[in-house]
């Protein structure tokens, strides 16, 4: 009895799994309902996972490929365009934590332009590279604190302005997130701080 049962929870439960619509589980990875194309899921199609994620949307040649949504356990959803089983397109991913990204991915990273918002109110509208903030972008804090400029890896780096949210400005070079290179910094007060910085910190005025 228990192998008859094994058998049936492994294989074509229902419909045609060849050329057609059906249902196929596995013992140990799911379930999938939907269009089927020489014995692979393609077309429109519905796979719950094992672990309970669920992606609705299309398929081809076995993999998601083309407009779909992901829904995680933990909270988290994807929706958007899929290549090869991986976020690639244009897409909205929310997490479960309150943040959200809009914007473009490649081969399941965040790539190109795109819009990253956190829970607290802090947002980078730019460029992003593998992840993250790459190219030219502006990154507003909750505090209204905001950086407009050139980023590398994740980082402040290259040319750009950041406005701190007591009024105080800097507009210049910097390096690995910090100010370095030339640049002047503007109090409120209207005192100016001009030349070379490192680290930080102004080490030749001019």
């Amino acid at each position: 009895v228990l192998l008859v049962c094994n058998a049936a929870f492994a294989g074509c439960i229902k419909g045609d799994c060849n050329n057609g619509y059906g249902t196929y589980t596995w013992e140990d990875r799911g379930k999938y309902v939907g269009e089927f194309k020489d014995d692979k899921w393609h077309g429109q199609g519905t796979y719950t996972f094992a672990d309970g994620n669920k992606y609705v949307g299309e398929f081809e040649d076995g993999k998601m490929h083309g407009q779909g949504t992901f829904t995680f356990t933990n909270g988290n959803k994807y929706v958007g365009e899929f290549k090869d089983d991986k976020h690639h397109g244009q897409g909205t991913e929310t997490y479960g934590n309150g943040n959200k990204y809009v914007g473009e991915y490649k081969e399941g990273n965040f790539h190109g332009q795109g819009t990253y918002t956190w829970a607290d109110g802090t947002k980078y509208v730019g460029g992003w590279k593998d992840n993250e903030e790459h190219g030219q972008g502006t990154l507003t804090y909750f505090s209204r604190s905001k950086y407009v400029g050139e980023f590398k890896d994740g980082t402040f780096n290259g040319q750009g302005t950041y406005t701190y949210d007591d009024g105080d400005k800097y507009v210049g070079e910097f390096k690995d997130g910090k100010k370095h290179g030339q640049g002047t910094y503007t109090k409120t007060d209207g005192t100016i701080g001009k030349g070379i910085w490192e680290k930080d910190k102004l080490v030749e005025p001019n």
